[in-house]
């Protein structure tokens, strides 16, 4: 008899999920499941065990559910869900309380309300079946994270007070009093937005937690609401959106989403619907030197959730350009991670093939920070990183709009000169491609992405300026 226990990381959204079981048994569950559930099917067969039990620890925000997914694929097994905190849903669950308990063979699951991030919040103690009183780790979700917690400002300004003193208690009256020893496994890492500055490692303890976390020092609670007001990162567009979405219960796809492929001038038919929006997956140097008129670069790596969900409508149809057709399926997965799961079709063949049928192309020039720093009077420089990133350093004379913040239009306040050229940047280019590429479909004329972007520059040893900590003033630093 063998305890069962896995992680699976999912990248880009830094989303983690757990199968848990017992080989005795043949028993498992999984625990706050992705939509691509086919990992889990795998993982539990090459292990020997079935799973029967799928929890959730809250209804989540930043991904879309994989539990009603993985529930069709089962067949028979139930979604157990939180009952706490008068949470309501849209789709056939088991409610649970705090104190319910579940056994997988050797290893037990105990229910624990930790609100704070949501009001329905639970996590879920792993101990030895015969003894539930002294867990060895929790399953915390989103309350408690590798050196951070769980924001507690996603359901609006007017319920942000309640849960911070929700989760305030939590971590004070809950994790504070467990052991030192015992394990954290929480439901993001390094990367999500669902708390300010998660840290990198995919678990810790309480122990490490109780002397470096910063959430964990205050005992005052003024002085923890401040701390985590300040520290939040912003709210991304899609969270909202999915938080409805999770709670009515997301339509299984039976697999990755259908999506037409559509030869060059079936696609360019499509392209001319204003109800669609043309995506170009391939990486910025290769977008920059060639694309369809009015694409929005957002490339082929991991984030792409991330911002696919922080920038795109989930009421319009997408149109794919992608480099490598046989990555089609990966792709489409990480819009589905963000709940886009509505395609009108990609572009069979690729630019090769729209390039070669004479339609119309479109470049959206590269400039090399050594090109930036030697020309720099002659551009206006547009710094799009988060607020947070913008006043750590910067480009000198950098003006600044968050890229996510570019899908409402760019801010008139910038009063950047459609004509004149304009150089775009944020940390190594990824973000800035998206915010040219927007910027180019609003009519400016001579805009420039910047490949390598903060990091290229400071590498090249240029200078950075960035605000005083003292007062409001600019201070320009060397590398």
């Amino acid at each position: 008899m063998t305890m069962v226990f896995e992680t699976v990381q999912t990248d880009g959204i830094a989303q983690l999920s757990y199968l848990v079981g017992d080989t005795g048994t043949g028993t498992a569950a999984v625990i706050d499941p992705r939509p691509d559930v086919e990992i889990y099917l795998r993982l539990s067969r090459s292990r020997g065990v079935t799973i029967t039990h799928i929890f959730e620890t809250h209804i989540h925000a930043d991904f879309m559910s994989g539990s009603r997914e993985l529930q069709q694929r089962l067949g028979d097994a139930k979604i157990y869900v939180s009952g706490e905190g008068d949470a309501q849903y849209g789709y056939p669950v088991e409610k649970l309380a705090a104190g319910e308990q579940f056994e997988f063979g050797s290893v037990a699951l105990t229910v624990r309300h930790t609100p704070g991030h949501t009001p329905e919040h639970v996590s879920y103690e792993l101990a030895q079946h015969d003894q539930t009183d002294s867990p060895w780790g929790v399953l915390s979700g989103d309350s408690l994270f590798v050196g951070s917690a769980g924001r507690p400002d996603l359901l609006g300004q007017e319920e942000t007070e309640e849960l911070t003193r929700q989760l305030f208690h939590t971590l004070r009256d809950y994790y504070l009093q467990l052991d030192d020893g015992v394990i954290i496994y929480p439901c993001h890492g390094a990367g999500s937005a669902c708390g300010a500055d998660i840290g990198e490692r995919p678990l810790s303890s309480i122990g490490y937690e109780r002397r470096t976390n910063p959430l964990l020092q205050h005992d005052d609670f003024d002085a923890f609401r401040d701390f985590v007001k300040d520290g939040a990162p912003p709210v991304p567009h899609h969270y909202p959106i999915l938080k409805k979405v999770n709670a009515r219960g997301p339509e299984p796809t039976s697999g990755v989403p259908a999506i037409p492929g559509l030869t060059p001038t079936q696609f360019h038919d499509a392209v001319q619907h204003n109800d669609v929006q043309l995506i170009d997956t391939r990486q910025m140097l290769a977008f920059g030197g060639g694309h369809i008129p009015n694409a929005t670069n957002i490339g082929d790596r991991p984030e792409l959730s991330v911002w696919a969900g922080d920038m795109l409508s989930y009421e319009h149809p997408i149109l794919l350009v992608v480099e490598d057709e046989s990555r089609l399926d990966w792709i489409i997965w990480h819009f589905v991670n963000v709940g886009l799961t509505h395609f009108a079709g990609y572009l069979v063949g690729g630019m090769k093939a729209w390039q070669n049928e004479g339609l119309p192309l479109q470049t959206l020039p590269q400039l090399s920070v050594h090109e930036l720093a030697e020309h720099r009077d002659e551009y206006q420089v547009l710094d799009v990183r988060s607020p947070q990133e913008f006043e750590k350093q910067r480009i000198p004379g950098a003006r600044h709009q968050f890229v996510a913040e570019m899908r409402h239009g760019i801010n008139g306040d910038l009063e950047l000169d459609t004509n004149d050229p304009i150089a775009v940047y944020c940390g190594s280019g990824y973000r800035a491609s998206i915010a040219a590429s927007i910027m180019q479909r609003e009519g400016y004329r001579k805009v420039c992405n910047v490949p390598g972007s903060m990091q290229a520059w400071q590498n090249a040893g240029n200078q950075v300026e960035k605000s005083s900590s003292t007062d409001s003033q600019s201070v320009v630093l060397s590398r």
